[in-house]
């Protein structure tokens, strides 16, 4: 267990409130409801304002800048207008984004929308994260990003249905705006109850961000996310391309096989982040990063093996898939509740450049080479994230950090 580590840390690990636990998960739902609207509205879109296909690419930037900024700074605006009040204006961007994008009258103020969807939803990431780590288990952390892959599945869902009943993509936008709407009443209604923080007084770092940034074990963490986000990204978004272009599987069993890896990574957070508090976080991470190289060099290796293939990735996705969570949960502990509010944001935004980041480099790899070279990259990639996390461990365990080894 990691409990002893986290009173020594300052983190207080009270009982959640109800009705904060509640809220957490909605918003979580909430987070991964608009992340998967654009792929499926795109068609409509690229028709409506007559645009290249590689506009698709433009949203992307624009979101991925607005996360970054609003992500990385998270930190400082949690000490300037406390969890409860980030929330609720972070969720009032987010909404926003959605009725101007529905109202977009032309291509740059949809783009313009996509920047300020990316401030919300940053902030909002790690707002919920920053307090989430402070309060909840890390079985509730794996729930809380469960309900995340939650919502990005509802989300496609919610635009096609749109496109279908209404004929137009700007009903689905203004549909998700209604619900983020939602969401940030009930922030604003609760915006006082989200006080408290990792050392007495929730939402005020006792650190500047610039002390975080000093901080050797802060760099290593981000770069755990980094590494971590890349990987799970890279392989979602090139295994289908490799399976059906490099080992000539047809197209409707390469699709099945991305939605197993997909569904083992939702799975896992589940059954895995139930365990989570029983078997000690850290020993669950270590076994999972080290299920992740496992899963990498199965998939590697098993280039003329469908069943190879589909079972290295599902061991790959069940060992990512408490990883994210746990770390962010282990995150007050290992670093202090001083630097931790700072930390989360950090290593939000480490997550966004190395999702974005990775799967292009693995891109530039296989164009230059081959597609086969996309899981050798996913094996160096495993190994790294299963290196750094035990040197993360030993190094915060040395300094009074780690538990439940």
């Amino acid at each position: 267990m990691d409990t002893a580590a986290d009173h020594a840390r300052g983190v207080d690990r009270a009982r959640p409130s109800p009705l904060l636990l509640v809220i957490a998960y909605l918003g979580f739902i909430s987070l991964g409801l608009p992340d998967t609207v654009a792929g499926v509205a795109w068609p409509a879109v690229r028709a409506t304002f007559d645009l290249p296909q590689s506009g698709l690419g433009l949203i992307g930037i624009a979101l991925g800048c607005g996360y970054f900024a609003s992500s990385f700074f998270g930190g400082k605006l949690t000490g300037w207008l406390g969890i409860g009040t980030l929330l609720t204006i972070s969720s009032l961007l987010v909404a926003a984004a959605m009725f101007g994008n529905a109202l977009a009258p032309v291509w740059p103020a949809f783009i313009f929308c996509a920047v300020v969807w990316g401030l919300g939803s940053g902030a909002i990431d790690a707002g919920l994260n920053t307090y989430a780590a402070s309060h909840f288990s890390a079985r509730h952390l794996n729930w809380l990003h469960a309900c995340y892959s939650l919502g990005a599945s509802i989300g496609p869902l919610l635009m096609t249905a749109a496109l279908i009943a209404g004929g137009s993509w700007r009903i689905g936008y203004a549909a998700v705006g209604g619900i983020v709407l939602a969401l940030t009443l009930c922030f604003l209604i609760t915006r006082g109850r989200w006080s408290g923080g990792f050392s007495g007084a929730i939402g005020i770092p006792t650190a500047t961000m610039g002390e975080a940034l000093r901080q050797p074990l802060v760099w290593l963490q981000v770069a755990v996310f980094f590494v971590y986000t890349g990987l799970e990204f890279m392989v979602g978004s090139w295994c289908f391309t490799l399976l059906t272009e490099s080992r000539g599987v047809s197209a409707e069993t390469a699709g099945i096989v991305a939605s197993c890896y997909y569904g083992s990574i939702g799975v896992g957070r589940v059954v895995l982040g139930g365990l989570a508090d029983r078997i000690g976080v850290d020993r669950l991470l270590r076994g999972s990063s080290a299920a992740a190289v496992v899963g990498t060099l199965l998939f590697a290796v098993s280039n003329t093996s469908l069943t190879g293939s589909v079972a290295g990735l599902v061991i790959l996705g069940l060992g990512l898939a408490p990883i994210f969570p746990c770390l962010m949960a282990r995150t007050p502990a290992r670093l202090g509740p001083a630097h931790a509010a700072h930390a989360v944001g950090f290593q939000v935004s480490a997550a966004t450049i190395g999702g974005a980041a990775l799967p292009a480099l693995a891109g530039l790899l296989a164009e230059r080479i081959n597609l086969e070279v996309v899981a050798q990259l996913a094996v160096t990639l495993a190994a790294t994230l299963w290196l750094s996390h035990e040197v993360l461990l030993r190094w915060s365990r040395a300094t009074g950090g780690a538990a439940g080894l």
